[in-house]
Formats: structure tokens, sequence, C-alpha cells
């Protein structure tokens, strides 16, 4: 089979009248033209990819101050404002709100109980889940805070939870610790890994 690849090749090679030229050529030599040939057939159009990607990338939509309410039965659940949100509509689509957000959660009777504000958010549509990060602070009610990097809301089961670093401050104390889960009005919560306590004085 190889006799047969060079003869194919010294017959192309007479046909261009450089016959001497092929006598030179070794079978490594022909190993690596023929992978060069290959690559340069082969070679992906670098420009096509970028264009692609950068389409892909683009938001299909920017809304500007926005206010969406969230409702069951007609009765408002929490209200949701960023200054902006970006809808990307791909295999898996998401909201990005790259300049943060604040929800505000009410009961039944229109009531705030409690508000979550975060620098950064993602929404993801299909699955119901708001991720938030940066400098995610909750407050609720009794005016317990919690402060952390990163915060999921899983709007289905209608919990908060975080498998970073916490700290939360109540009127008493200070808890920190790794993980943390609570109903999404932040009400009922437990810190998964405590880390210490701290009491707070009263002045």
């Amino acid at each position: 089979m190889l006799d047969k690849r060079i003869h194919i090749c010294q017959s192309k090679v007479k046909n261009m009248g450089f016959k001497n030229l092929f006598l030179k050529i070794s079978v490594k030599n022909l190993a690596i033209i023929t992978g060069m040939l290959i690559f340069a057939y082969c070679q992906p159009d670098l420009e096509k990819i970028e264009t692609i990607t950068a389409e892909y990338d683009e938001p299909v939509e920017s809304l500007f101050d926005v206010e969406i309410v969230q409702s069951s039965y007609a009765k408002t659940q929490a209200i949701i404002k960023s200054p902006r949100i970006d809808r990307y509509d791909n295999d898996q689509p998401y909201l990005e709100l790259p300049e943060g957000l604040e929800v505000v959660f009410y009961d039944t009777l229109m009531n705030p109980t409690s508000r979550l504000k975060a620098n950064y958010a993602i929404s993801y549509d299909i699955k119901k889940i708001i991720e938030a990060k940066n400098d995610v602070v909750v407050v609720n009610e009794f005016n317990e805070k919690l402060n952390t990097e990163h915060l999921i809301w899983d709007q289905k089961q209608e919990i908060i939870y975080s498998d970073k670093f916490v700290k939360i401050t109540t009127e008493t104390e200070v808890l920190y610790g790794d993980g943390f889960e609570s109903d999404e009005r932040f009400e009922k919560w437990k810190i998964l890994h405590p880390r210490g306590t701290f009491k707070i004085e009263e002045p």
C-alpha cells in the first residue's frame, strides 16, 4: 500500500516537472506533507466560529427599569425590580440581571415580609430558579439579616438556600457558618454547618 501511495505521488510530481525533487523525499517527509495538506483543508473557519459565538452570546432582548409581579391565585407573592434585564434564548433560556435586583416578598394581606438584594442575578426560566450573587442581603420582618455571596431562590419549592459562607445577624447575636436553608420569606431558617455565635451586648 505504501508503494502505491509513493507511486501516485511520484506521478504527480513528474507531471509538475520536479522528478529529481521527489527522489529526495523520504517516507517520513511524505507523512509530514500529507498531514499538512489535511490540516490545511480541514482547518475550521475561525472567523465564522467567532461570529456564531458572538451571535449566540448576544441577548435577544434588553429591558430597563423592570418590575415583575409574581402572583398566585390573583394574590401578589413578590415583586422583583431590576435596572436591567437581558433575555437569552438558547437551549436553556435565561434572564441575566447584570445590575442586580431587589425582591420584596408579601403575605396574603399584601404586607411586606422580607427583602432580597443582590448586585447580580440570573433567572432560569425552565427550572424556575434565580441565582443571586455578589453582596447578597436578605432582611425579614423580624429585622434578621442574612449576608452571603451566593444564594439560590427556588421558586417552585418556595425556598432559598446557599452552600457558601453565610452570616446571620439577629437582634441578640451574630451567627456564622457554611450552608443555609430557609423558606423564601426568610422566616424559618437554619445554618447547615455553624462556625460560631457571638452575642450582641445591649448598650
